[in-house]
């Protein structure tokens, strides 16, 4: 037992804790409040709070629990409200009322809820760690697959299906050694430790998110990670819940990490409504949040991100894909920098700790597709993808966080506010933003797609990035100076950024679109392009742009998903004879 010597914000000093170890959880004060150990010098430790420390002094006893912060991991995790060390918000909302006690310790997960658990494997098989030995259907949407822990393999001695709560014993193995090894439905894992995986794989199947600007021009990978930066009022709350809704992903791990309260209620209020498109199901039904807002205590904000990962990972293990989508590292970056001044540690740019690209990396590192672990005859993937909102101040991306992590992640979603005041929506700059797994995930176009798919989209990019060039010169000599054919790619340009990348998130129509209907509404904007050049390089400029089939592209993206094919189709045909028809010297009525 220590007593604490010092008491600095979420900073205590505490002496006489010989027995403790680097990183273990401790529990400080009369009201038992947590903590972890950051730094020890002998007997001295320096311990970072989960919780507000008002009234904390020296002479306070200080209590080593001997085990790292872990998270506990089992069925009733779907669904639920933590806070950044995975304390159950509604749970103690209910114990203490508004606003929440400190020194409250509830359990993650619920002690008396009995759960259907169904054997997947008799007594007398050989099992190792990772392997299925159970299911439990934990919500509507997810079956929650029950492994064996890490560290444990041998001869599966007794096991029986039955309503069990998640403490009491399943399944038993006889190890190598001979011990009997109890399984539960419950395991708990340091969170800072990344779970073992088998075979960490490359990529190769995009994520699916409904957006058209991230899909068609810079897709993310399953397993892969991206950044999304961008000012205030860029839309990046946006862009992450039509991601948390639309991705096809089977997972979502929600991750509020110092966000502002009223913006942090939001989506603790929207969540729980959303409908889950795939499954007509609430969204809360295969959705874990964890809740750390940027008035509580920066040392749980900390400890969030790895909360929600170690979390990620587990259902990745089940051989799941799963989201991570954390809003934002630039706030949880700020909770180190602040941890690092109260330690008194050399600071690095802008004050940041010098370790801070190291801590960001550990945690996009823990993405990947994977083979997860289990024995050779009973193989599974399973992929982590990480997205994370980077708030840098003033949209300077120029700063430590959005560098470092641009050195880390392989998409960069720029937002630009520009584009957000001229109600450009999703406001990702196409000129600033990149992807990096193109060339991986270019057979599966090819495959699922065609390989036209992959050509227009290098042919929009192309257009889009002469557009650019275009308006500077318009910019100084004006648009009457320019040719036919560069009048035609600004106008091919306006059709790519007004009727294809800008979508409406708010419209049922709009808010998703297939990549079979992005690959379709994409082909004819460039046929359009295509079939104009002649007619237009003939001096029938006028006639080009004001044809009917023209009008029809602009509303297309509104034509209902269950009759757009046909819509489309005979778009194509009446764009072929209109301007055809143009380019002989007739005119589009003719």
């Amino acid at each position: 037992m220590g007593k604490i010597v010092k008491v600095s914000g979420p900073l205590v000093v505490a002496e006489g804790l010989s027995d403790a170890g680097m990183a273990d959880i401790v529990l400080v004060g009369a009201e038992r409040l947590r903590g972890e150990i950051l730094t020890m010098t002998g007997d001295r430790a320096s311990i970072q709070v989960y919780e507000e420390t008002a009234g904390l002094g020296p002479g306070s006893e200080v209590v080593t629990t001997g085990s790292p912060l872990s998270v506990e991991l089992g069925p009733g995790l779907l669904g639920n409200i933590y806070d950044g060390i995975q304390r159950p918000l509604e749970e103690i909302r209910k114990l203490t009322g508004a606003p929440l006690t400190r020194g409250v310790d509830v359990p993650a997960l619920n002690r008396s809820n009995k759960w259907a658990f169904k054997a997947t494997l008799k007594a007398g098989e050989k099992v190792e760690a990772g392997d299925i030995i159970g299911t439990v259907r934990e919500t509507s949407a997810i079956e929650h697959r029950v492994m064996v822990p890490y560290g444990i393999s041998g001869e599966l001695v007794e096991i029986k299906s039955g309503d069990y709560t998640v403490l009491d014993v399943v399944a038993k193995v006889r190890t190598v050694t001979g011990e009997l090894a109890d399984i539960t439905l419950m395991q708990k894992w340091a969170v800072r430790k990344g779970r073992p995986y088998r075979k960490k794989n490359l990529p190769l199947v995009p994520l699916q998110s409904g957006q058209r600007v991230i899909d068609t021009l810079f897709p993310l990978a399953k397993g892969g990670t991206a950044a999304v930066p961008g000012p205030f009022g860029s839309g990046k709350t946006v862009v992450q819940h039509a991601l948390a809704k639309w991705s096809d992903v089977d997972v979502v791990v929600y991750i509020g990490c110092g966000e502002r309260g009223n913006e942090m209620t939001d989506v603790l209020t929207e969540f729980p409504e959303l409908t889950d498109p795939r499954s007509g199901e609430p969204l809360m039904k295969r959705t874990v949040l964890i809740a750390n807002t940027s008035d509580m205590p920066v040392a749980a904000r900390e400890a969030s991100i790895y909360t929600g990962i170690t979390i990620a990972e587990y259902y990745r293990d089940m051989g799941y894909d799963v989201a991570v989508i954390a809003d934002s590292t630039s706030r949880w970056a700020e909770a180190l920098r602040e941890m690092s001044g109260r330690l008194e540690e050399m600071p690095g740019e802008e004050g940041y700790p010098a370790y801070l690209s190291s801590r960001l990396a550990q945690f996009y590192e823990r993405a990947g597709a994977v083979d997860c672990l289990a024995s050779e005859k009973k193989p599974r993937k399973g992929t982590l993808t990480a997205i994370g909102a980077v708030s840098p101040q003033g949209g300077d991306t120029s700063e430590p966080v959005s560098q470092a992590t641009l050195r880390i992640v392989k998409v960069f979603w720029g937002l630009d506010a520009v584009l957000a005041r001229a109600r450009h929506f999703p406001a990702i700059n196409w000129s600033s933003s990149y992807s990096l797994y193109l060339d991986n995930l270019r057979p599966w176009y090819d495959a699922e797609l065609g390989a036209d798919f992959s050509l227009n989209r290098v042919k929009a990019s192309a257009i889009l990035q002469e557009e650019a060039d275009l308006r500077e010169i318009v910019k100084l000599i004006g648009q009457d100076s320019l040719s036919p054919a560069d009048r035609l790619t600004l106008e091919t340009a306006k059709m790519l950024r007004e009727d294809f990348l800008q979508q409406n998130a708010f419209a049922d129509i709009d808010s998703y679109s297939s990549y079979d209907r992005q690959h379709r509404l994409l082909s004819l904007i460039l046929q359009y392009d295509e079939l104009a050049r002649p007619a237009i390089n003939a001096g029938n400029q006028e006639r080009v742009f004001g044809i009917a089939a023209r009008a029809l592209i602009s509303r297309a993206k509104t034509i209902p998903a269950d009759s757009y094919v046909n819509a489309y189709e005979k778009i194509a045909r009446d764009l072929r004879e209109q301007l055809n028809v143009i380019a002989a010297g007739g005119t589009a009525n003719d």
